[in-house]
């Protein structure tokens, strides 16, 4: 996965375990493509103040998927939530009300 994905899916999962100034850092870098010099512009810090702020908020939002996974567990319920909307596509085509009735129950236990 592209870097600036990875940690733009870290950051929506894990900001509120990160400073206010590296979650405006690391959004500014990485979702909206500023550079350095205009981040510490726009926020009146040093270049270098820019940089520890996301190189350290990195290494945190690194190390919080490392310890919790919640991206990792997150995909993988999102995989498994395709394949049951594939499986009841394919009810739907025999018209199996009952069977899709089953799986909706179950989804409505999974999502709560």
């Amino acid at each position: 996965m592209e870097k600036a994905l990875q940690i733009g899916i870290l950051l929506d999962f894990y900001k509120q375990l990160l400073t206010e100034k590296q979650v405006e850092c690391i959004d500014l870098y990485y979702n909206q493509d500023l550079s350095l010099y205009e981040i510490s512009q726009h926020l009146d810090i040093s270049r270098q103040g820019v940089r520890d702020n996301i190189k350290r908020g990195e290494k945190q939002l690194l190390m919080y998927e490392e310890l919790l996974g919640l991206s990792k567990k997150y995909d993988e319920l999102e995989r498994y939530c395709e394949k049951i909307d594939d499986k009841l596509a394919g009810l739907r085509e025999r018209d199996a009300a009952q069977e899709i009735a089953a799986y909706t129950e179950l989804i409505r236990k999974v999502i709560m």
